[in-house]
């Protein structure tokens, strides 16, 4: 009967449901798009509100105003490391299973209807416009959209000032406190509707795209899922040896978050409750509350290994050879493509888009190749990236001595059913601070 009323054991349900009404009844399942849309949307009302009160009040509340940007500097560097690692290994991995050998595309046979939508996204996207967006228009309007960067922007701005206030700032945090927990338990309830969001886009994707599409490109679903379960096991599991916790407990500890990802196909919907788990950890707020929100626009490892990976599988595909310059060329124009697409709807294919136009050396045409399979590919992306963030949220926070390391392993070493607190049934009850 626990185990009936656990999330996790809900939302499993929802997605193995989700996969059989997929395949057998595809034509009603496609109908079932918007109980996944519906949750999407519900969660991302509550993005904005969630991070800029967490950061604020974890700003204001961090004793050592200095060791900010010292913090930011190592998160910054950190996210750069596993990006370009990230692209290496896509890079290894499309050249030693080769998936696109031997297909022989024609460029000019191929259609390219579709690949509007994608091109004009890729057209707009530039490094200047990406940091510019970063700046709201208004205060307010930094929450109209629930994008994290303008809120991050503004957090740690009404941070450092409510900080600078002293006495005078304490009523206003105060009250910034009590919204958090109010914002929370509208979270806690909203979580309910998980498995029912997960089966609908789950029940969606097998629908309209049919399990019968993977094969013909089977070889590079299975390239990318081994690529990222390379990154995950060796890249993500040697810093978490290195400083000393278990990767294979963390990933444990965030079960309920990937189940609903995989259902979604999207790391949004559990950027509240990371922030919330995290602090559970034994991590502190303000840790928390700035590396995970930058971690979700500039630490987006899953799509970095899917780009250099599919770019390279079309040039095998179209039988084009790159030269070792044309190679690092490309890898450096990932380098900012992957961070400049944060946000944007179909941010892998986007990002892929944005390279082809700028180098000129794969034909933009062999992204029609990928259309019928980038949602098959979207939750290894996903995936990935969540796993990448979530250890390296703990790892910054305890290489600035910022997480109760006895706190973080007695978590991590608990069953899921040793403690209802760990469970992540989440209730009315949720909100509340344990």
């Amino acid at each position: 009967m626990k185990l009936a009323k656990s999330l996790y054991f809900q939302i499993l349900c929802a997605v193995l449901l989700g996969v059989v009404v997929g395949h057998f009844w595809a034509q009603q399942a496609v109908a079932l798009k918007p109980l996944g849309d519906a949750f999407i949307k519900l969660i991302k009302m509550m993005i904005a509100p969630v991070v800029f009160c967490t950061i604020v009040t974890g700003i204001a509340g961090m004793t050592d105003k200095r060791s900010l940007g010292r913090l930011m500097s190592k998160t910054l560097m950190l996210f750069l490391v596993l990006t370009i690692i990230s692209l290496i290994i896509g890079l290894a991995a499309v050249n030693l299973l080769r998936p696109g050998v031997g297909m022989n595309i024609d460029p000019s046979t191929l259609s390219t209807a579709g690949l509007n939508q994608y091109t004009a996204s890729a057209a707009k996207l530039s490094v200047v416009d990406f940091f510019l967006h970063i700046i709201p228009d208004t205060f307010i309007g930094a929450f109209n959209h629930g994008e994290v960067l303008p809120v991050l922007f503004i957090a740690v701005l009404s941070g450092f000032a409510l900080s600078s206030m002293g006495d005078k700032g304490k009523p206003v945090l105060q009250v910034l406190e009590s919204a958090s927990t109010m914002v929370f338990r509208i979270f806690g309830y909203l979580m309910r509707f998980a498995p029912v969001g997960a089966f609908g886009a789950l029940a969606f994707t097998v629908g309209q795209y049919g399990v019968s599409s993977l094969g013909s490109l089977a070889k590079l679903i299975g390239t990318l899922y081994i690529a990222c379960a390379f990154f995950v096991l060796v890249v993500l599991g040697g810093l978490c040896r290195a400083y000393g916790f278990s990767l294979w407990k963390l990933l444990r500890y965030f079960r309920e978050e990937f189940l609903v990802v995989l259902g979604t196909s999207s790391t949004e919907p559990v950027l509240p409750r990371m922030l919330e788990k995290l602090e559970r950890l034994g991590c502190k707020k303000g840790v928390v509350g700035l590396v995970l929100p930058t971690g979700y626009s500039f630490n987006l490892d899953g799509t970095a290994i899917y780009l250099s990976l599919a770019a390279l599988f079309i040039a095998q595909a179209c039988n084009i050879d790159l030269t070792l310059g044309q190679t690092v060329t490309m890898l450096a124009i990932m380098l900012l493509s992957s961070k400049g697409a944060a946000g944007v709807t179909g941010s892998g294919f986007v990002a892929l888009a944005s390279t082809l136009t700028v180098i000129h050396d794969i034909p933009l045409a062999g992204l029609a190749l990928l259309i019928g399979i980038d949602r098959f590919m979207s939750e290894a992306r996903a995936l990935t990236s969540l796993a990448s963030n979530a250890v390296a949220t703990v790892v910054m926070s305890l290489s600035e001595n910022a997480c109760d390391r006895e706190t973080l392993l007695r978590h991590l070493n608990e069953r899921p059913s040793d403690s209802p607190k760990t469970q992540v049934a989440w209730s009315a009850e949720s909100g509340r601070q344990s």
